[in-house]
């Protein structure tokens, strides 16, 4: 029997988030489909505390998959081109990103991952059975940012013969969502890629530094797997938005749905916006934070006395403060 559920990333840092996503999935994609959190780093006791609640989650911290991304991650960016690391500095949230790969090591035979601040809107019946016939399934548009903007160094895999634009183009996606399966890019594997971006100098390849979703990008081309997004489906019904800052939505009993053609939507990822300001926001700051009425339903869905009774702008003393000590913060990230 194929075991299939879901993976994502968190830790105490997005509790809030976190909880919310649970309670979606529990709405509105199963109740009793299994759910193992990998933690992004040892900040975990209070998502413990959560996970030990509910009987269909579970912690997946296996320490010989955590070894292997860590590593691979940190062999693979050491290598990255001094000239364009000088353009970007090392992520202020730390490096665990990369242990989301560790889904490909997990427990479940098929499974989709959402990143932590997503909340889940409908079942995942289409992308399991995608899996069928495709290694990754995602649901995003990647593929259609310009040049400068995409994952991969277009031009400079041109001009290797390798691959086509277009053979490229269709292969971009983003990490903070997408279905795939047990297995898939074993140590044997690793190691062959390891090579090509370190020898072969193919790390030249990807855009940005210490980026997951980029190097991502990277393995799934260069492995040759199968992949079908569908924001490129031939069906118009398939394509919709996913993303809370850009993408309109209509709300129908606390279920979103793309504005144009009431299309439903796999998941609303709220990327861009800060946990701080999530955290905020259950205490019932308004944070400004595009749905942020959806995200509170279900953050507070089996608490519903604790849901803040109304939203209060922060004071300009309290605005003023927390500029000076994010001023304060970057300066120490800099210098460290």
């Amino acid at each position: 029997m194929v075991l299939r559920g879901i993976y994502t990333l968190a830790n105490d840092v997005v509790y809030d988030q976190l909880i919310a996503l649970l309670n979606s999935i529990e709405v509105n994609v199963s109740a009793n489909i299994p759910i193992y959190v990998i933690p992004f780093d040892e900040r975990i006791s209070r998502i413990k505390a959560e996970i030990y609640t509910r009987s269909n989650v579970k912690l997946f911290d296996s320490q010989s998959s955590i070894e292997k991304w860590e590593n691979f991650a940190q062999n693979v960016w050491e290598t990255f081109p001094e000239e364009k690391k000088e353009k970007f500095s090392l992520p202020a949230w730390g490096k665990g990103h990369h242990r989301k790969f560790m889904a490909f090591d997990g427990p479940l035979d098929k499974f989709v991952y959402y990143d932590a601040d997503s909340l889940g809107m409908k079942p995942l019946t289409n992308l399991f059975e995608k899996l069928e016939t495709y290694d990754f399934v995602f649901d995003d548009w990647e593929h259609r940012k310009p040049d400068i903007k995409a994952a991969l160094d277009i031009n400079l895999i041109m001009q290797t013969g390798i691959y086509q634009e277009k053979e490229i183009r269709q292969k971009l996606h983003c990490s903070s969502f997408f279905a795939s399966g047990q297995g898939i890019f074993n140590d044997e594997e690793l190691m062959i890629l390891q090579t090509k971006l370190i020898e072969d100098q193919e790390i030249n390849w990807v855009s940005r530094w210490w980026d997951d979703a980029f190097l991502f990008n990277y393995m799934t081309l260069r492995s040759d797997y199968s992949i079908y997004n569908f924001t490129q489906s031939p069906d118009g019904k398939d394509r919709t938005g996913n993303c809370a800052d850009s993408d309109p939505f209509v709300n129908i009993d606390n279920v979103l749905y793309n504005e144009q053609g009431l299309k439903p939507i796999h998941r609303i990822h709220y990327m861009n916006y800060s946990s701080k300001n999530f955290a905020r926001l259950c205490q019932g700051e308004d944070v400004n934070i595009r749905y942020q009425d959806i995200f509170l339903h279900y953050r507070f869905l089996k608490n519903p006395e604790q849901k803040p009774k109304q939203l209060n702008p922060a004071s300009s003393l309290t605005k003023a403060t927390r500029k000076l000590e994010g001023f304060v913060s970057k300066i120490k990230r800099t210098l460290s």
